[in-house]
Formats: C-alpha cells, structure tokens, sequence
C-alpha cells in the first residue's frame, strides 16, 4: 500500500474540548460581538453607547444586574474615547470569568461513599437522560462501576433511552414498566447497587413541571426511601438544564432548587442557541456550582465546567 493510501486511512483528528466550546458557543459569542461592533465602530464611548451595550448583552441573557456591571466595566475611564471591539470583548470576558469562577466546581465522587448516590432531575426535554448516559460514559472511563436506576416512570421512553445507554456503557439499569412508582425502583436500585458492588448509581427522574406538587411529592418520597438504606443519600442532586430555553432556565432553577435540594447544574444544548449567556445570570443569581456543560450530541460534548474558557468563548476570543 503507497503513502497517499496509509494518510487516507488515517482516523479523523478529534476536535479539541476548547474547539467545540467556541464552535458550540458561536451562536451567542456571534450575535454578541456583532452587536458590540455595530456600537462601538460607529463612534466614541457615551453614554448612549454604554447603554446599547447593555441592552445587547441583557438580550443576550446575561441578566439585568450582570449586564450592568459589564457596561459600567467598559465605560470606565474610557468616556469620550474610541474603543475596539476588541477591548470590550476583553473586558466582557474578564467580567464573565469572575463570576463564573466561583461557581466553577467539579462533580466529586467520594470514593469512601459506595454506592455515590446521584439524583439527577430537570423538565421533559432538557436532555436529562441522555446526560445521564454521558455521565455513565464518562464515570466508566474513568474505572468506575456504574449502575442507572430508570426512575422517569411517567415516560416510556425515557426507561428505553437509559436501556440503550446501559447497552452502550456497559451499565446495569434497574428499570420497571411505565407508571410503575419511581420510589419504590429508586430503593430496589440502591439496594441492587449495594449489592453489586457499584461504585455510583445514578438515578433518573420524571420532570412534569406543570403539577409541580405532584414533582415535589416524589422528589421527596424518592429522598425519603433512599435514607431507609443510607442515611447520606442522594449524595448530589444535580439539575439539568436546556440553555436553549433562555430565561425559563432561570425559574427552573428556583423550583427546582427549593424542591429538590440542588447540588450542581448541569446545562445543556448550549450549542443551539444565542443565549448562552443566560448561564451567566443563573450564576450571578443563584450561586449554585456548575459542573457540566455539553456542546453537542456526542459524549464528548459533555465537559467538567471551567470558567476562564466559557468566558473567553461566549466573547468570541481564542483560547
């Protein structure tokens, strides 16, 4: 076989986390900076420019509060003077990172804690399940035993979906038929994953937001039956989130949050919208740590959370 034909056969060079971030996070950093260039080329910093760029950034999700703060970042010293796009992309990205990074926490497992206990909860289409197939991928890599309890009962094709990501990870799943009670599979899991030795177990839920005391009942019986074995359960609580849905990710994090206990956010789809920034404001907001934030459908699209690169992404800078 000659050369040309050996570099032909050559696997595809994966993309880098950092390149599907910033591809990921085009849609925001674009109607971002093109909304920044359309202000600050036309003339020099006022007071009618600062609050454009406000206005631009709160379209942008980032909340009232934050976008404030950044405008009045810009504006500083620089009043009456010509700025680039470049400098307040700068600035954005400097303001973005100091507060994301407080809340830019990895997911740890306490290896001392068998089975970890992860409830993972978030509405209907956040892409709760698949997550929680990423997570198995991930956690399997890293030489965990994983085992996934299917406790979304209200939907059958939630139990199908995490069947399938069972197959694909190699992950028992602890499953029962559609409207069977999620509590009651919740603590036949736990006791299963005790029982096998499992290092996590990692338990899906339903996400009917619309009767929200039916949510918290068994939200809350699912906790409940679980201390019955350990007393420390869930060991983390974590909610997922679908950025595309813009400021409605903020009310969800609020019931959810007081519903369930909140540990972690996981956010999802960022990849599918100009409102990327709406994570900004749910950390200005709430303070909750993130963990996870996916840019994409395949299970490397899922990444642990750092704040420096999401800031420089969402301004549309290099790494």
């Amino acid at each position: 076989m000659n050369d040309s034909a050996n570099q032909s056969a050559k696997p595809p060079v994966m993309p880098s986390w950092w390149q599907r971030l910033a591809s990921g996070l085009k849609r925001t950093s674009a109607s971002i900076g093109g909304a920044i260039a359309d202000i600050v080329t036309k003339r020099k910093l006022d007071a009618a420019t600062v609050e454009e760029l406000e206005e631009v950034l709160i379209r942008a999700d980032l909340g009232v509060a934050t976008a404030g703060k950044i405008a009045a970042a810009v504006a500083e010293g620089r009043y009456d003077k010509s700025v680039t796009t470049d400098e307040v992309k700068q600035i954005l990205a400097a303001e973005v990172e100091k507060i994301m990074a407080p809340v830019a926490q990895p997911l740890v497992i306490d290896a001392n804690v068998r089975p970890f206990v992860i409830l993972v909860v978030g509405v209907n289409g956040s892409g709760k399940t698949t997550t929680i197939g990423k997570l198995a991928a991930r956690f399997r890599a890293e030489g965990r035993n994983i085992m996934l309890a299917a406790g979304d009962t209200f939907r059958a094709a939630a139990i199908e979906q995490l069947k399938v990501w069972g197959q694909r990870t190699g992950s028992p799943v602890i499953a029962s038929t559609q409207g069977a009670d999620s509590a009651a599979l919740a603590f036949q899991a736990l006791e299963a994953a005790r029982a096998q030795g499992a290092d996590v177990l990692i338990v899906d839920t339903a996400g009917r937001l619309q009767n929200k005391a039916a949510l918290m009942g068994e939200l809350e019986k699912i906790t409940r039956v679980m201390k019955k074995l350990d007393a420390g359960a869930p060991h983390a609580v974590l909610l997922v989130l679908d950025a595309t849905v813009g400021q409605n990710a903020l009310s969800q994090v609020e019931v959810f949050a007081r519903i369930a206990g909140v540990t972690g956010l996981v956010m999802t789809k960022l990849d599918g919208t100009a409102r990327g920034g709406i994570l900004v404001a749910i950390a200005a907001k709430h303070r909750i740590p993130v963990h996870f934030i996916g840019v994409g459908e395949s299970v490397e699209d899922l990444s642990p959370f750092a704040a420096k690169d999401f800031a420089a992404a969402i301004a549309g800078l290099g790494a």
